[in-house]
Order: C-alpha cells, then sequence, then structure tokens
C-alpha cells in the first residue's frame, strides 16, 4: 500500500509543532513529494528520507509556505547526489518554471554561482568522489514545468491527475492533485475554499488530505476573506462527506487548533458532517493506511 509520510501541515505562521506545507507518498518504490514549505529539506531528514530518494516534485500553489524551501532541497538534492539518480521533475501552476529558473538557471540563477563551485573546486570534487561520484562533476537537470487541470504525469505504477481549485486567485493559480494506482488513490486538496472542482477530483478517493484551517465559528461569514478563500472544519467534513472519500487526513492547521479545547471542538465539528475515519496530522507522521 502507499506510503505517506507528513513532513509539513501549518500554515505561514511560525511555530514548533506545524509550519508550512510538505507530504511524502511511495507508491510502487518511487516517492514524490508534494509542496516543499519552510523546513522540508530539514524535516525529511529527521524522518529518516534523503532529497537524492525525490525524483517527482508537485506543488499545489506558490505562496511561500507551499515552496520556501525549494532552492533548499534543490540544493541538497545535487549536493548529496553521486550523479546517477534520475533527474528530477517539478510540476505546479504558473511561476513553476520561472522560480525554478530563478534559483537554477544557467548564469543567471540565484545559487548558480554555487553549482560553478561545486563542479569546479577540487574540495567540492573530493567530496562527490568520496560520496562515490565520477568526475566530471555536472550542474543538475531540473525538468520544471507549468502545467494546467487535467493529467499531469504518469509513473510505472500511478498516474497523477489535477483540478484548479479557489484561493487566492487572480494573483496566483492553484491546483488540487489526485494519485491514482493498483496499490490506492489519494487527494491532496491544497489550499482552498470548498469547490465542486475538489469534490468532483476527490470522488471515491481513498485518502484526502484536506485543508482545515480554522473552526467553523471563526469563518461562518462568507463575506469575510477567511470564509471565501479558505475550508473550515464543517467545509472539510462537508467536502469529504459529499466525495465519498475513505478516510481524511486534516492540515494547514491554524497553530490555535492545536489547544486542546480547540482540537476536541474542531474534530466534533468534521465528524458532524463526515462520518468515515479521519486523522489530525502531526508532522513526521505516517499516515496509518487500512
Amino acid at each position: 500500500m502507499p506510503r505517506v509520510i507528513v513532513l509539513g501541515s501549518g500554515t505561514p505562521f511560525p511555530d514548533t509543532r506545524r509550519w508550512g506545507s510538505s507530504f511524502l507518498v511511495q507508491i510502487g518504490g518511487e516517492w514524490l513529494m508534494f509542496d516543499c514549505g519552510p523546513a522540508t529539506t530539514y524535516k525529511m531528514y529527521q524522518a529518516g528520507f534523503k532529497a537524492t530518494e525525490v525524483d517527482h516534485l508537485f506543488f499545489t500553489h506558490h505562496h511561500s509556505d507551499n515552496d520556501a524551501d525549494y532552492p533548499c532541497f534543490l540544493l541538497t538534492r545535487f549536493d548529496m547526489s553521486i550523479g546517477k539518480e534520475n533527474e528530477l521533475k517539478v510540476y505546479g501552476p504558473e511561476l513553476t518554471e520561472q522560480l525554478t529558473e530563478r534559483i537554477m538557471g544557467k548564469d543567471t540563477g540565484a545559487y548558480w554561482h554555487d553549482i560553478v563551485a561545486r563542479t569546479n573546486h577540487p574540495l567540492s570534487l573530493y567530496a562527490y568522489e568520496s560520496r562515490g561520484g565520477t568526475p566530471p562533476r555536472k550542474p543538475p537537470k531540473i525538468h520544471a514545468r507549468d502545467v494546467t487541470p487535467g493529467t499531469v504525469a504518469t509513473g510505472k505504477h500511478w498516474e497523477i491527475s489535477s483540478a484548479r481549485v479557489e484561493h487566492v486567485q487572480p494573483y496566483l493559480d492553484s491546483l488540487a492533485y489526485r494519485i491514482d494506482s493498483d496499490e490506492g488513490s489519494i487527494v491532496f486538496s491544497g489550499d482552498t475554499r470548498p469547490c465542486e472542482a475538489l469534490t468532483e477530483l476527490a470522488s471515491g478517493a481513498d485518502l484526502l488530505v484536506m485543508e482545515c484551517i480554522r473552526l467553523h465559528d471563526d469563518m461562518a461569514d462568507p463575506e469575510s476573506a477567511p470564509g471565501k478563500y479558505e475550508t473550515s472544519t464543517i467545509g472539510a467534513g462537508q467536502t469529504a462527506a459529499d466525495a465519498r472519500v475513505k478516510k481524511m487526513l486534516l492540515v494547514h492547521q491554524n497553530h490555535n487548533l492545536d489547544q486542546p479545547e480547540q482540537h476536541t471542538k474542531a474534530i466534533r465539528e468534521v465528524g458532524s458532517r463526515y462520518s468515515g475515519t479521519t486523522i489530525w496530522a502531526d508532522e513526521l507522521m505516517e499516515v496509518p493506511w487500512g
């Protein structure tokens, strides 16, 4: 069965318990990553995984709490490579290609100087050879692609499709992703308000990884900004119920929801709409599958 590891499960608010968004998924021996928020690379190693194990990265959108660690991940993956890894493929809404080029692009990328030094200086070449690399050391090849709703990518054992969800358009586009495989189906909502496109994408999924940022009372006013652009406890539960998903993982929680009283109320509100299995995400946890 698939493995789902929570690396980041919070919001832009920095907190020692949760911060930013990032998830690892293993299907058929391949590791995929969804979003790369603050400290993702560090938390990946805390959880016992290496940047070089990930060959596919999917961005839901380009808020900083979803992509701020992208430079660190790219540079770590390159620095720890021995030249035999698969070339990284990166997918996301508009700005994915631009962001990648601005980080690692030849001559113009913000970190191109680091690539030049590590592919030429004797000290870096020594470290590369000591890990098993064979000179010459080549710059990394990153295949970044802006994607739109529809089929996004396929692997040996999986296919990933996307739908446009509703968050902060027109400033940033936002996508939800669905993984379909013989081992199961998983949907990542990304950041969004409840919307028909997400419900359709998640229909019948084995697992829905769903934003749940605040209690219903904190978002009850439909004309407020949170009420218009994010998902509450009630909204998360209703989405899962409407999509008939088998299990839901609640993520992107506001830090206040970790307080015992608020946490209890949040679970109760979700349960008032959705009777399936609900899991409260904590960072570095592996999601129970069965």
